[in-house]
C-alpha cells in the first residue's frame, strides 16, 4: 500500500501517533497581551520551549488556542507530505507546470517546484495535489495524523474556503511530530518538507515556518531549532484590515521569541 500505511505500523510501535499538549502543564502568558496590543491585534499564541534549562508550554489566550479555525496555507506543510507519499510529486526539483491562468500574484504565474510553492504559498499547486490525491484519500491522511477535524469537504480549496479546521494547540502537536520524524511517512519525506520550510538561519539556529491567511484569520506556525532543543510556535490573529494586518503575524511572534532569546 502507500508509504503512509507501511510507516504507520512502525511509528505506532515506537511512539504514540498523536501527542496532545498536556493541559495541566500550560503556563498562561497574559503579559504577551502588551505585544498583541502594540500591533493592535486580537489572537492567540502557543509557544513550546524544549531547550534545556528553559522548558515550558506557554499560551496567550488559551480559550482561543483550543478553538479550531481554517488552517489556510499552513496546511501546505502536511499537504506536501501527502503529495509526496501519494507519488504526485517526487522531490523538491520536480517541475509542476503552470496551467497558464493569470492570477493576482505574479510569482504564481509560471512553473513551480515544491520549494517555490511553499516559499510563495502558491495555491494552485496544492489544488493540483488535491485533484490528484482525491477527497477520500485526503481524509484518510488527515485522520492518520490527527490533523484538526480532518474534513476535506466544502468549497475549494477546502483548507481555505471549506470545512477543514485546526486549533493552535493541534498545530503544535503536528509540528512536534514532524520535527521528530515521527509522522507516519518516510523519514526522507519528512526531512524534505522540513527543508523547504526553512525561512532563515544563523550560526546555531534554523527557523522553519509557514504563514497562512483565510481572509479573516492569519497564521504563522513553525519552530526554531537550537543545539539544545526546538522552540515551537503557532499564532493566529484576526485580520479585519485584510492584507494590512498580515505583517503582524510574524512581527508578534518574533517579538515574543526574541524576548525568550529564541531568535536573535
Amino acid at each position: 500500500m502507500t508509504h503512509l500505511h507501511r510507516f504507520l505500523t512502525i511509528a505506532l510501535l515506537l511512539i504514540p501517533s498523536y501527542q496532545a499538549v498536556a493541559q495541566d502543564s500550560i503556563i498562561d502568558r497574559q503579559e504577551w497581551q502588551a505585544i498583541f496590543s502594540q500591533f493592535d491585534a486580537e489572537g492567540t499564541l502557543v509557544v513550546v520551549d524544549e531547550r534545556e534549562g528553559s522548558r515550558g508550554t506557554f499560551v496567550f489566550n488559551k480559550e482561543r488556542a483550543e478553538k479550531r479555525v481554517s488552517p489556510a496555507s499552513t496546511f501546505k506543510i502536511p499537504h506536501a507530505l501527502f503529495a509526496i507519499d501519494a507519488g504526485v510529486v517526487l522531490d523538491e526539483f520536480q517541475v509542476i507546470p503552470w496551467d497558464g491562468k493569470k492570477r493576482s500574484y505574479e510569482v504564481w504565474n509560471h512553473d513551480q517546484t515544491l520549494r517555490s510553492s511553499v516559499r510563495n504559498s502558491v495555491v494552485w499547486v496544492y489544488e493540483v495535489f488535491e485533484g490528484e490525491i482525491g477527497e477520500e484519500r485526503e481524509r484518510e491522511y488527515m485522520e492518520e495524523i490527527h490533523y484538526g477535524n480532518a474534513d476535506p469537504t466544502g468549497d475549494s480549496p477546502f483548507w481555505v474556503e471549506g470545512n477543514l479546521q485546526i486549533s493552535a494547540l493541534e498545530q503544535i502537536s503536528f509540528l512536534q511530530q514532524l520535527y521528530r520524524n515521527t509522522l507516519p511517512f518516510s523519514a526522507n519525506s519528512q526531512r524534505l518538507v522540513k527543508d523547504v520550510m526553512i525561512n532563515e538561519a544563523g550560526k546555531d539556529w534554523i527557523l522553519r515556518a509557514k504563514t497562512g491567511w483565510s481572509g479573516t484569520i492569519g497564521w504563522w506556525v513553525g519552530w526554531v531549532e537550537h543545539p539544545t532543543g526546538a522552540v515551537f510556535f503557532a499564532l493566529n490573529i484576526d485580520t479585519p484590515n485584510r492584507t494590512d494586518d498580515l505583517f503582524k503575524r510574524e512581527a508578534i511572534v518574533r517579538e515574543v521569541l526574541q524576548s525568550m532569546k529564541a531568535l536573535p
